[in-house]
């Protein structure tokens, strides 16, 4: 906003300048060490509370010395359950190991937890396009699957064996994984992300029939909003 005043024999010219703050939530919190933001940045209670029960400090820097985030495109998010959470920290390093970076959402420990809160964590984060994709486990990765679908913009896909993980991301255009922690053993867990972490969407005439997909969701939203 400008606002001009006279005096005598000048006008002078004041600029109120916004500067925008970046924003760190609970989810921005690591699992342990320190956690450096720039000097000026909103931390938010949750991400306080949730550093403090991590041990971790959180240390203002000038902006310049503050690493630059990941790109979206690199970025899996993950979250789990507690009937989840072995499968979900042995899965984190198969992605690590492709050149990706995790965005882990919880649970940090095996303790009791409800899949619907993980899903939409993990769902919240692909929709924004934080994410480019993401993957949630839980005893059977049945709830998950309903629950992350339940977000606009998320196609999540409950995959067994390398075929159907190659199917959702081929056909289906997946960006969600749903993996059952009491359905597969870990060797095939990795096999089924492995997969579908490889495989591309096809297009072509596949691209008709997401595009109906996303159409259905367009519907129903206009349909609540009205």
């Amino acid at each position: 906003m400008i606002e001009e005043s006279a005096t005598i024999g000048r006008r002078f010219i004041t600029m109120n300048v916004y500067i925008m703050k970046q924003v760190f939530t609970a989810q921005d919190v690591p699992q342990s060490g320190e956690m450096r933001v720039a000097v000026g940045s909103i931390v938010t209670a949750a991400a306080r509370e949730a550093a403090a029960n991590r041990g971790v400090r959180i240390v203002e820097v000038p902006e310049d010395q503050v690493a630059v985030a990941p790109s979206p495109a690199q970025t899996i998010a993950i979250g789990a359950d507690h009937g989840g959470f072995r499968l979900k920290e042995r899965l984190k390093r198969l992605i690590e190991e492709q050149g990706l970076v995790v965005r882990d959402v919880g649970v940090f420990e095996e303790k009791a937890a409800d899949y619907p809160d993980l899903a939409l964590a993990v769902a919240e984060l692909v929709a924004a396009g934080t994410a480019a994709r993401g993957v949630l486990i839980d005893g059977a990765g049945i709830g998950s699957s309903i629950a992350a679908n339940k977000v606009p913009g998320v196609r999540a896909a409950l995959c067994y064996d390398k075929a159907s993980a190659r199917n959702s991301r081929e056909h289906n255009d997946s960006n969600v994984l749903t993996l059952g922690a009491r359905l597969l053993t870990e060797t095939q867990a990795e096999e089924v992300l492995r997969t579908w972490l490889a495989t591309p969407f096809a297009g072509g005439r596949h691209q008709a029939r997401v595009q109906k997909i996303l159409d259905i969701e367009q519907r129903y939203l206009k349909k609540g909003s009205s």
